[in-house]
Formats: C-alpha cells, structure tokens, sequence
C-alpha cells in the first residue's frame, strides 16, 4: 500500500490546509476522515486536465463559501447575545463566560456556529457588553455582541399553612 496520498481540500482543515491546496497524507486518513467528511477530492493521479478542474469546482466553492460568510459576518455583527451568570457585587462573575456557553447562545438566536470557531484570549469574568471574534468559512471573520447580565435570585416565599393542616404529619400515622 502506498506510504502516502495526493488530496485536493475542499474545505479549510486545521493544521492540515487550506481550501484548493494538494496535500499529502496517509491513505487512511485521507479514506476514514477526509473523504467521508467531503474535507477533501482525491487527486487522481498526474492527469492534468482532471487536476485543474477539481480545483476550478473547489475555487468556485470557496468564492460561495466566502459570499455567504460575509453575509453571515453582517448579521452576526449585528446581532447581541445574553448571557447570565452569578456575580459579586463589583460586577465579577463567579466562574468565567466561555466558548461553549457563547456557542449556546448562539444557537438559541439560531446560528450553527461550533464553539472551535469563536475566538476568546481569555473567558470572560466580568459583566457588560463583549465583543467576541468568531471564525468563519473561507478566511472570513466576525464578531458577535455578547451581554452578560448578572442572575436574579428569586427567594421563595413561605407558603401559608392549609387550613387544617397545622401540624405536620408523621409517618406513623
């Protein structure tokens, strides 16, 4: 079996490359992740013409790609997410915002947006207004307004007893 395989990606993969380059890689992961995942064409062979045009069909992708992402980096831009979280008096919250509770909110609003894609240097520990980078298709990026508000602590109040229940009952009885 051969060591290694030609692949044309068809999508940006990390640490691999990016949409449109032929990449070398071991035929298992080209067969068992690449393929099935549609990340990636075979590049048949040293057939020029087959070559060239696999990669003008992933060029013309990228450019739809690149289109609907922009569309979708305007409207994230305008859209603004809350968060609550327990906070101290000074506004500090206790524990942090992170990617996986903005991706929550963020399909909540109706995005489909994985929380590998949003791009935080640090979680989140205070209250008010953030501006988080998000990653998108095709080299796109943009940013979403994310709220966090502290949470209200409803305290219950006691219930008065029923009329005749005044005592409470054992299990004896």
């Amino acid at each position: 079996m051969a060591a290694h395989t030609n692949v044309i990606l068809s999508r940006d993969v990390r640490n691999l490359g990016h949409i449109g380059e032929v990449v070398r890689v071991r035929p298992g992961y080209a067969r068992n992740y690449l393929f099935p995942k549609f990340l990636a064409l075979p590049a048949l062979g040293a057939a020029g013409k087959q070559l060239e045009h696999q990669k003008k069909l992933i060029e013309h992708r990228r450019q739809k790609l690149k289109v609907a992402s922009e569309g979708l980096a305007t409207t994230l831009a305008e859209t603004q997410i809350t968060l609550t979280a327990k906070s101290g008096e000074q506004g500090k919250l206790f524990g942090s915002i992170g990617t996986r509770d903005i991706e929550k909110g963020l399909i909540e609003a109706g995005y489909d947006i994985s929380h590998r894609d949003i791009k935080l240097e640090q979680p989140i520990k205070t209250l008010g207004l953030h501006s988080v980078e998000i990653r998108l298709e095709a080299d796109v990026k943009g940013a979403v307004n994310v709220v966090v508000v502290p949470e209200v602590v409803v305290e219950e109040q006691p219930k008065p007893a029923a009329i005749g229940e005044d005592e409470p009952k054992s299990e004896a009885e």
